[in-house]
């Protein structure tokens, strides 16, 4: 048959060419667009139910030929639909469907803004925000979620997880299922020594590494140990993250702010305000993507030399995409160096596993507090986890993710750029949000810019809550879990309402 850009010629198209699967007939799609109109054919039977999550496409040979179209056509239009995050292939499985795309924006009418604010919990984007703040937010449901810290969670590898974890059943003895090492499986202790050596050129033996249940814990133990030490505070970044900062307050000790600026953190402040350790986000620093310079790293050597303490939250150090790896702090100075890191960015929060590396005075209280704390973490998905780590599956799963994630990003500068003509975009080279300031005078708070986006279906953070001594106003904004289009439209939104705003 004569084809023309993968589309039937006329006299096919006359004879009614279609398919049986969501009564598809090419016959409607328009001239040279045949792709874009099958992404969206899907894409909308995914949204109205006819698709629904969990359900598998047509092998793409098959639905090519019911259409009477190029293989390509097919392939290009799934293809989009992995990339939006609707869909994940799965080898000989096929492609299915995983996630639903967000409803349709409702029309800007004030009738139907005023209907949606009482949505919004009362207080919720106050100066000082609870300890409560982001679960209230999670509960509150929105068409677009741009909160940063959140991975994309359909990309989790779940045929992969089922493969390990059959392994790992299959292979384990009954005492496997007994009351462990409260550090942590001996396989994935050694699994994260060999995983940290290969991608942060961390050098550790398995008995320094002590599994957690991810950063919120590890610092809860650190903090409960150092006050026992004497050590009664803890510098922070400012700004920095307001979750890092209410944790370590939840343990009793002062959190005074160091001044964050284009090289990181000032060590010259940090050692005015005679605080003997500080938690730092040197990789990619929280929230302005900062990396710590190296003139900055060779003083902040010399602070801890002298005595300090340096406790490292290597949260999303393995996402970059336009500069090379920041090595870690705990390479450089072992002995004064406490390390967290999780597989809460690379995998999925659920899973609540992560690892702390401490100095060797700590090692012991470490294990002592977390064994008194729950006895160790779940053994299974630690096993699953050191075999993913072990046999590649991890790397793959890191490669995939920056590739989505550099697009998703591309796809939010371009909005920033086209809806926020005066806002600056920081921290782009790397992890899994942007930070946005707008120009001084801009005449309305973060907060109240928020509580407008929420109210209209869009989620954001204001900057403000991660400042201890605010300075302009801007927002964080997360584009790892969000599809371009989505991401579009939610800055639409944002943008629409700055002009409101600040008029």
């Amino acid at each position: 048959m004569n084809r023309s850009n993968g589309r039937p010629t006329d006299r096919s198209i006359t004879s009614g060419p279609g398919s049986d699967f969501l009564q598809l007939d090419v016959a409607r799609a328009p001239v040279g667009g045949l792709s874009d109109w099958l992404a969206r054919q899907l894409r909308l039977a995914v949204s109205d139910g006819r698709l629904p999550v969990g359900s598998r496409l047509p092998a793409s040979r098959v639905l090519a030929a019911e259409l009477r179209v190029s293989r390509g056509v097919v392939t290009e239009a799934y293809r989009r639909l992995v990339e939006d995050g609707h869909a994940v292939g799965r080898g000989r499985n096929g492609t299915v469907v995983v996630a639903a795309p967000l409803a349709a924006p409702p029309p800007p009418r004030s009738a139907t803004r005023r209907a949606a604010e009482p949505s919004v919990p009362e207080g919720l984007f106050v100066a000082t925000p609870g300890v409560d703040v982001f679960d209230a937010l999670r509960a509150v449901p929105a068409r677009i979620d741009l909160s940063p810290g959140l991975p994309d969670l359909t990309a989790f590898p779940r045929t992969a997880w089922l493969r390990a974890e059959r392994a790992v059943l299959d292979g384990l003895s009954a005492s496997g299922l007994g009351y462990g090492d409260p550090r942590g499986t001996p396989e994935l202790r050694r699994a994260v020594a060999d995983w940290l050596a290969r991608n942060r050129g961390i050098r550790a033996h398995p008995d320094e590494v002590l599994i957690v249940a991810g950063t919120a814990q590890a610092l809860g133990l650190l903090g409960q140990v150092l006050r026992s030490d004497g050590i009664d505070e803890v510098a922070v970044e400012d700004p920095g993250s307001l979750g890092l900062r209410q944790h370590v307050r939840d343990c009793g000790l002062r959190t005074p702010p160091v001044p964050v600026d284009a090289e990181g953190v000032r060590v010259d402040a940090l050692r005015a305000s005679g605080a003997p350790a500080v938690l730092l986000t040197p990789a990619h620093q929280f929230p302005t993507g900062v990396v710590l310079g190296g003139g900055r790293r060779r003083q902040l050597m010399r602070w801890a030399g002298d005595g300090g303490l340096l406790i490292e939250d290597d949260y999303d150090a393995e996402h970059r995409y336009d500069r090379p790896p920041a090595p870690a702090l705990r390479s450089m100075l072992a002995e004064r160096v406490c390390y967290a890191g999780s597989a809460s960015k690379l995998l999925a929060p659920a899973l609540r596993v992560g690892w702390l590396l401490a100095p060797p005075r700590y090692r012991d209280d470490l294990v002592a507090a977390k064994r008194l704390a729950d006895l160790g973490n779940a053994a299974l998905p630690q096993l699953v986890l050191a075999r993913l780590m072990d046999s590649g599956e991890l790397e793959r799963q890191l490669r995939l993710l920056r590739r989505r994630h550099r697009r998703r990003r591309d796809a939010m500068i371009e909005a920033v750029r086209t809806r926020l003509p005066g806002a600056v975009v920081h921290g782009a080279a790397a992890g899994l949000h942007l930070m946005v300031t707008f120009p001084a005078g801009t005449g309305f708070a973060d907060t109240d810019l928020a509580a407008a986006a929420l109210a209209r279906g869009v989620k954001v953070h204001p900057l403000s809550w991660h400042w201890q001594h605010p300075d302009r106003p801007g927002l964080v904004l997360g584009y790892a879990a969000t599809a371009p289009t989505a991401i579009a439209e939610g800055l639409a939104t944002l943008g629409a309402l700055v002009r409101e705003l600040g008029r």
